[in-house]
């Protein structure tokens, strides 16, 4: 009730929401720098001056909701700025500066758009390994926040980002303006790239993907680098070239990360397996690491049998598993692309 009645006297004593604003943007770039997710100087200064809270103007967070009340689809509660209740709003506000993913869009109950989890953001950025120069595209333009972070590092003209939801794209592209941003906004699947702006030195996903579409790697530069959500992980893959053509290959990152799906394309092909589970101990259900093996193996392993090469493994970290594209064909991998344990990836398209 204390933090409650604080709140009012602020509001009361005419705070405005720039000021709020740019208190709680300071804690939160705060948290993350002392979190280690962002050490990056120059991502630090991104974080600082491009407001969030102008990419969110409503969000739902789980609460009461129904008819007549603030609340939303599903049981949701929706926050906005421009909520009658200054308590409310001051905690939309505040909440848009929290450390964790906004829902921002729900089609049916069902969430289709969201704000990320900053201190993700910030570590998928830094894995990104930009540099003065590079042009990025971006699959998946949700609010429009990531592509204003990569608006002031890099400029506007060379970051693209595309979504297959007209009403996404136009939302993204109202949310950079107003924030003095203009970078180019695609509506279009994302699954296809953005040919007319290629080449790119670096493509950056913001949903989980089933596979890596193969037509990416012809609208990469030459020493390109992909990061993309995958089964519950992040894959950070480097585009080379051999005598048999171009590819991509590389690791997965430590972290885990939950993304909404690539709509336009088929489902994430892990997911199917959980529901033939029957059997397995619920230890090994309940560990995320499993968990993501069960994902990446889906329609090549049995999930028992995955279960026997994780322990006989010693219930290897992500960073053990890999991906290589290449136009023909993709496959997951543990420890060697070329080793004993591969699994082929279904197609994403091109």
């Amino acid at each position: 009730m204390g933090v409650h009645r604080e709140h009012q006297q602020a509001y009361r004593r005419g705070d405005d929401d720039e000021s709020v604003a740019a208190e709680a943007r300071a804690a939160m770039v705060r948290g993350m720098v002392d979190d280690g997710s962002l050490d990056d100087p120059a991502w630090r200064t991104a974080f600082e001056e491009v407001p969030r809270h102008l990419f969110v103007p409503y969000y739902f967070v789980g609460g009461p909701g129904g008819p007549g009340g603030p609340g939303g689809p599903g049981g949701r509660d929706r926050l906005w700025r421009d909520d009658p209740d200054p308590v409310r709003r001051l905690r939309w506000l505040r909440g848009a500066y929290a450390d964790g993913a906004l829902a921002t869009r729900l089609r049916d109950g069902e969430l289709i758009s969201s704000s990320s989890q900053p201190s993700l953001m910030a570590r998928m950025l830094a894995e990104l390994k930009v540099r003065e120069g590079h042009t990025v595209l971006e699959i998946g333009a949700g609010t429009g926040y990531n592509a204003g972070l990569l608006s002031h590092r890099l400029g506007d003209g060379r970051v693209t980002t595309v979504d297959l939801d007209p009403e996404i794209t136009e939302s993204a592209r109202t949310h950079l303006a107003t924030a003095g941003y203009r970078p180019v906004v695609v509506t279009g699947d994302g699954a296809t790239g953005c040919r007319r702006r290629a080449p790119f030195d670096r493509i950056i996903a913001t949903c989980t993907l089933p596979a890596v579409p193969s037509g990416w790697l012809e609208q990469c530069a030459d020493g390109a680098r992909i990061l993309a959500p995958l089964s519950t992980g992040l894959i950070a893959l480097d585009i080379g070239d051999d005598s048999h053509g171009r590819y991509a290959e590389g690791h997965f990152l430590h972290t885990s990360a939950f993304f909404v799906p690539l709509r336009g394309r088929t489902e994430e092909p892990g997911l199917p397996v959980l529901q033939r589970i029957g059997g397995l101990p619920r230890k090994a259900l309940e560990n995320d690491l499993f968990r993501f093996m069960l994902s990446l193996t889906a329609g090549s392993l049995d999930p028992h049998e995955a279960l026997s090469l994780w322990e006989r493994e010693k219930r290897p970290q992500r960073e053990r598993f890999g991906i290589t594209v290449r136009p023909a064909r993709q496959w997951a991998w543990l420890d060697d692309p070329s080793g004993p344990y591969v699994w082929p990836l279904s197609s994403a398209g091109s």
